[in-house]
């Protein structure tokens, strides 16, 4: 008797484990598992509209490229839990001592609750996925993290997106938005890189720009702060001083453009 109780438990267990209820992106977005202090970000990073602006459906495999702590990891994890799939491309620890850091960080989250148990994590900057085998590829404020002195990382990563795509897949990216003419100089500095940049770096890995968007953009940036982006929220780097002021103003202006990859 006991054998069959252990039995059905362990087949309840399991089947816990394998399926969550089905949800709709709106669902996801309001789910439970969601952190306090992430759903207040949701005011400015505007997720249903910007998921919905890159075709994102349940059934979808995607790479998130850099996912950081995870914002967009507890969306997309459980909106694609039963019928998609989730990979997330994070720092490879043996980059640096902050890409460990990073890289430990998020896969303790990715440990903390059953909704990611399948997500899968592979190394940024090296293959992301089988050729032609995934249907969306999205990266949420990194592009400025990877240009770097020549920006040879961060055309590597635009290549290995194209190259995991199926054709005719999507390529969504925010990004924080530079003024027009902006050095390239500056927007390493600042954290704020132009769309000139950002689109030609996609065109020249083969991508081709579908739409932009104006869901991010925030007026009231006037993207001349001291410490660039992180002048704002949620990092507020300049701590007390002009708080009220940064608060005020809200997160940064950002571009959001969907490209594709060609089906020829």
């Amino acid at each position: 008797m006991k054998k069959i109780i252990y039995c059905f438990i362990f087949i309840f267990i399991l089947f816990s484990a394998q399926s969550l209820p089905a949800m709709t992106l709106e669902d996801s977005i309001n789910h439970s598992e969601r952190s306090a202090k992430n759903v207040l970000r949701d005011e400015y990073r505007n997720p249903l509209e910007t998921l919905e602006f890159f075709e994102i459906k349940a059934n979808m495999t995607v790479i998130e490229l850099s996912p950081g702590s995870g914002w967009y990891t507890e969306i997309l994890s459980t909106y694609l839990y039963n019928q998609g799939k989730l990979i997330a491309a994070a720092y490879d620890p043996n980059l640096s001592d902050y890409a460990k850091r990073s890289r430990e960080s998020y896969e303790k989250k990715l440990k903390s609750k059953e909704i990611y148990n399948k997500v899968e994590i592979v190394n940024l900057f090296s293959k992301l996925s089988d050729d032609g085998s995934i249907d969306a590829v999205l990266t949420f404020r990194n592009v400025h993290n990877w240009i770097g002195e020549d920006e040879s990382g961060v055309k590597k990563i635009f290549q290995q997106a194209y190259s995991s795509l199926k054709p005719g897949g999507i390529l969504g990216i925010v990004e924080h938005r530079a003024n027009p003419g902006t050095s390239l100089k500056d927007m390493k500095k600042s954290g704020y890189v132009t769309e000139e940049l950002t689109i030609n770096l996609a065109k020249e890995a083969g991508f081709i720009l579908s739409a932009k968007s104006e869901i991010n953009a925030n007026i009231r940036d006037t993207k001349d702060h001291p410490a660039g982006v992180w002048t704002l929220p949620p990092t507020l780097y300049l701590k007390d001083s002009d708080k009220d002021k940064y608060i005020e103003i809200g997160e940064t202006d950002r571009m959001t453009l969907l490209f594709k990859k060609r089906i020829d």
